[in-house]
């Protein structure tokens, strides 16, 4: 998780501050949300693409997508595990281009395995491979503000990833 979400130190994340749920608030577990939809008219002529991502990367996808109006959908998966696989399958399909974002390390990660799992069971959908972008692969997360920042992925260069997307 990443700390500045727990009290949305971070610019972007006033979104993840919330009153405190009622006493017998559930989270649904396995149930994703969908935070961002794109316009049907991007859907329909194939200029659209979806994140999917989960915790911070929620809030860098919201700062990213501002530049594509309509183009994006973002899906927050909430929980990895049970994961909802079927909203998966159908953001995809409608979508055909996605990007897995992630603030953990890309190499052996879940958004890697996940990627994995969307191209293998949706590869006759996808106009496009699956795109995943997360930290750069350090050893850890630096402690320092300047350094977590270069380790993270960045709003600009998420960007532009969703702009390659766009362009197949």
């Amino acid at each position: 998780e990443h700390k500045g979400l727990y009290w949305s130190k971070v610019p972007g994340t006033d979104g993840a501050k919330m009153p405190e749920p009622a006493a017998d608030y559930i989270l649904p577990l396995g149930k994703a949300a969908r935070i961002l939809e794109a316009s049907p008219q991007h859907i329909k002529q194939g200029t659209s693409i979806c994140i999917i991502t989960y915790g911070m990367g929620v809030y860098w996808a919201k700062q990213a997508a501002h530049p594509f109006p309509g183009q994006v959908e973002i899906v927050d998966l909430r929980t990895l595990f049970p994961l909802d696989e079927t909203c998966i399958k159908e953001t995809v399909t409608r979508h055909g281009k996605v990007l897995v974002l992630t603030e953990e390390q890309q190499n052996n990660s879940f958004a890697e395995a996940l990627a994995y799992r969307i191209s293998h069971c949706c590869y006759q959908f996808l106009d496009a491979p699956v795109e995943v972008m997360g930290a750069l692969n350090t050893p850890a997360v630096p402690i320092h503000v300047a350094l977590e920042a270069a380790m993270l992925p960045a709003i600009t260069e998420i960007e532009k990833r969703i702009a390659k997307l766009l362009a197949y």
